[in-house]
């Protein structure tokens, strides 16, 4: 099995939820998703939505409020994600750092780069990906611990992130319109990887019930 088969068959599955955002992760090409990438880290996506209903509540979904919002506030504001501390003080960074350098999230959006990313302090490569692939719409390939666990279960062993993703994109290179017709690629990586999340959350409990349910359909 390569990258191909597996997402054809989670497509199959009627994985591909799209009925959320067309680029699966919700409010897509936002700044909402750079604050949620961070803000996910080690943490529930149910708690993330309460800190980022918290934000939007204080009108702080855009670098230039958040830029010169009190960091004790801001920590108060995202405590449900946890590591609040931390999350609030790189939130706060990046956003400075993107009006430094960008001026704004919509040139942000068109000129990001993935290095410049990877220079922001609590930003790695899952997260610079994310933020590329869903906030910017660039050709970015998100590897989380969803995939690392369902290819696991399935007999294969990655020793980096970079490895990881470079499996996935050599399965998948070329045959994107054929997973899905008429989008872009960077959509095509944006709903493949939210077809593995959807899969792991339902099938969640161990290797046996992931490989099981996989190789039933």
């Amino acid at each position: 099995m390569d990258s191909f088969d597996l997402l054809e068959r989670l497509k199959a599955f009627g994985c591909d939820n799209a009925s959320r955002d067309p680029w699966w992760w919700p409010e897509s090409g936002s700044f909402t998703v750079v604050a949620g990438a961070i803000l996910t880290q080690n943490a529930n996506w149910q708690r993330v939505e309460i800190s980022l209903e918290n934000l939007r509540a204080e009108g702080l979904l855009t670098p230039e409020r958040l830029a010169e919002y009190p960091l004790s506030s801001l920590e108060a504001l995202i405590r449900p994600s946890g590591f609040f501390r931390a999350k609030a003080r790189n939130l706060r960074d990046l956003s400075l750092q993107m009006l430094e350098d960008f001026a704004s999230f919509d040139a942000f959006r068109e000129e990001a780069e993935r290095e410049w990313l990877l220079e922001r302090r609590g930003v790695g490569p899952e997260t610079a990906d994310a933020i590329l692939n869903y906030a910017c719409y660039k050709e970015a390939f998100v590897m989380d611990s969803y995939t690392a666990r369902l290819l696991e279960a399935l007999g294969y062993s990655f020793d980096s992130y970079e490895t990881l993703q470079e499996w996935m994109l050599e399965g998948l290179a070329g045959r994107e319109e054929e997973l899905f017709p008429g989008l872009p690629r960077a959509q095509c990586y944006a709903r493949s990887h939210g077809m593995i999340v959807e899969y792991c959350k339902v099938h969640r409990k161990g290797r046996k019930v992931l490989v099981e349910a996989l190789e039933s359909g």
